[in-house]
């Protein structure tokens, strides 16, 4: 019978040689979305049956012990020096506030450039980027990171080829993503690429959440985007509008008598107010629509949603997609549907 004085042992996964080590490091000042997003999606792995490996997690700081988030909860962590770094399998650096700081963490920062090289597979999550490129591992790949540090990013590691608007980014072996719940978008599109689509989708599902936003989606809706630029206000209403008549005539002359100006002046306000012209807005509102409409099982072919988002054609909303995400209609299905 054990002493009633023993402490408690500190819950590890269960680790054994078909389980692939996740090591997520922790730092003063993480962000702790950035660290429960991601390993909630890992962690939903263990109630499926998997076709091969599955996963195990650890949580790791310079000392080890309860290390403290942005929001001061704590966070339970092991010293790195109790992992080897041939032994991870995938690091996964988040990000927050303390991120600064880390850099002059000589031994953090020696076990992260130790473990880089040898581990199959590195990410970041939001300002995680920052560290990965501190290391140069990110010199001459693309990267994301969230929306408001990109052009930091870009300045201070010019050789690195940052993508403002993804969500997540791919290089290689190298994973970055934007701000907070893109990690659970990283870590879906990681899952999906060791036990396939079927198995992410499972993961998604007993999450509720979608799977999966591509890597290549803006990290803003049309409509939020163009608010931001908006600061005033001036067309939220006339964007509402849009929206709820997105499949009717929405040539500039219709768009000005709502917004009651002339076509012209309208033209010059709202290029001003939201930079985009007013036949680029209903056009990105017309993807955004069709987007929506795609991500639904319940609705029909792209036929049907070209005419719903107010498109006319498929041909004319296929060249829209391919504007403004990269992808055809029928291939961003297919990243909903597993096709």
């Amino acid at each position: 019978m054990p002493s009633k004085s023993a402490k408690p042992r500190r819950s590890r996964p269960r680790e054994t040689a078909s389980t692939r080590r996740i090591a997520i490091v922790a730092f003063p000042g993480v962000t702790l979305l950035d660290i429960s997003g991601p390993a909630q999606v890992f962690a939903e792995l263990a109630a499926i049956e998997l076709p091969g490996p599955g996963y195990s997690l650890c949580y790791l700081s310079a000392s080890g012990g309860l290390v403290p988030t942005d929001v001061g909860m704590m966070v339970d962590t092991a010293a790195i020096d109790s992992v080897r770094p041939h032994q991870v399998d995938t690091l996964v650096i988040p990000g927050g506030p303390g991120i600064w700081e880390i850099r002059n963490d000589a031994p953090l920062m020696q076990w992260i450039s130790q473990t880089l090289p040898k581990a199959r597979r590195v990410a970041s999550v939001c300002l995680g980027a920052f560290a990965l490129a501190w290391t140069g591992v990110l010199d001459g790949k693309r990267a994301a990171t969230h929306w408001r540090y990109c052009p930091r990013l870009q300045d201070s590691f010019p050789n690195v080829r940052v993508e403002p608007n993804a969500i997540f980014v791919k290089d290689g072996r190298v994973w970055s993503s934007a701000g907070v719940s893109a990690g659970i978008d990283l870590a879906l599109a990681m899952i999906e690429e060791d036990f396939g689509h079927t198995t992410a989708l499972d993961v998604a599902r007993r999450l509720v959440v979608f799977l999966k936003r591509p890597g290549g989606q803006s990290q803003f809706s049309t409509v939020l985007a163009a608010q931001a630029s908006d600061v005033e206000g001036r067309f939220s209403a006339l964007h509402a509008w849009i929206i709820e008549n997105i499949a009717s005539d929405l040539r500039v002359e219709t768009l000005a008598a709502k917004a009651g100006m002339t076509p012209r002046t309208f033209a010059r306000t709202y290029t001003s107010r939201t930079g985009m012209t007013p036949a680029s807005g209903v056009e990105a509102l017309r993807v955004e629509t069709a987007r929506l409409l795609l991500e639904s099982s319940q609705v029909g072919g792209v036929v049907e949603i070209a005419k719903r988002a107010g498109f006319g054609d498929d041909e004319r909303m296929r060249r829209a997609f391919l504007r403004h995400l990269g992808v055809s209609p029928t291939e961003y299905r297919n990243r909903f549907s597993g096709g």
